[in-house]
């Protein structure tokens, strides 16, 4: 039994009443969860969309709470920090996290990069200990399978295409997917 996590960062839905204006990221995320789930058992799903409730930005108040021992934190530390626990833990019981997000302005959308800042957290998704010289960090969580599904509004965006060297949706995407705390 397997554990599915969808994340979608596109703030189109897939249900206007102009098909132009649906998600077309949304849309492909769909067709794998549908395909995925009929070729294995799913024990859970679970599903997070970005583009209708983005993560918070995080701040100096934060930084602190996630430096401040849990037995030591603040009633207010432990609440700048809830919704970042609770994305964790949806990222521990996860065996394949799908992300669906489009490029905007040759980037992800702001929605992604709050859910990665909230879940790269030191010692809950990895360790960090200047002991081991050249690579400090040590992955807490691993043994997930990533899967990227990505849209662009033009073409030529792919490795070999004429605007390779303005996608920066891809490698930023695929930086913290190689980082050690989700592989």
């Amino acid at each position: 039994m397997k554990t599915l996590l969808r994340i979608d960062a596109s703030a189109r839905r897939t249900d206007n009443d102009k098909p132009s204006y649906n998600s077309i990221s949304k849309s492909l995320a769909q067709l794998f969860c549908d395909h995925w789930q009929a070729q294995n058992n799913l024990s859970e799903f679970i599903y997070r969309d970005l583009g209708d409730q983005a993560p918070p930005a995080i701040t100096q108040d934060w930084i602190a709470a996630v430096f401040t021992p849990e037995e030591h934190q603040s009633t207010e530390q432990q609440r700048l920090l809830a919704l970042s626990d609770c994305l964790i833990d949806e990222l521990q019981r996860a065996d394949i996290i799908l992300i669906s997000t489009p490029m905007y302005n040759y980037g992800m959308p702001a929605a992604l990069k709050a859910w990665f800042d909230q879940v790269i957290r030191i010692n809950r998704t990895f360790s960090f200990d200047l002991k081991r010289g050249d690579f400090p960090l040590r992955p807490i969580l691993s043994g997930k399978k990533l899967v990227l599904v990505y849209s662009c509004g033009e073409f030529g965006f792919g490795e070999e295409g004429i605007r390779a060297g303005m996608n920066h949706l891809g490698p930023h995407i695929k930086t913290p997917g190689r980082d050690p705390t989700l592989n």
